[in-house]
């Protein structure tokens, strides 16, 4: 019973697979938040926070889509109405906490103006 070629083809196999992880795998990359965590643009423009954190359900012109149009939303609420949706959620389709810290100001100051 000759098992010697069956486990050393193994071995050399496993040794390049060591050596590969060793020298050549760098891991996941950190460039997208993890799930649970929100965006932040901390730039204070608002058109780049909602870009990175709105178009997906509110549209790339906020014309609407799996969330309602945003571009006349300044003409239906105010400022400090659009500051408690963003940081409260509305009718358990808009999140809370999309976007967090001074990063609502600026944006609800923004919307407000969407006439």
């Amino acid at each position: 019973m000759k098992k010697t070629p069956m486990i050393t083809l193994f071995n050399i196999i496993l040794a390049g697979c060591l050596v590969f992880l060793l020298f050549f795998y760098e891991g996941p990359k950190k460039s997208q938040p993890a799930s649970g965590e929100t965006a932040s643009a901390s730039s204070g423009n608002a058109k780049d926070i909602v870009s990175k954190n709105c178009m997906t359900c509110h549209g790339d012109q906020l014309q609407g889509g799996a969330g309602p149009a945003l571009n006349k939303i300044g003409s239906k609420y105010k400022q400090n109405e659009i500051e408690n949706i963003i940081k409260n959620g509305k009718n358990g389709r808009m999140p809370a906490g999309v976007i967090s810290g001074n990063d609502v100001t600026v944006v609800a100051k923004w919307l407000s103006e969407k006439k």
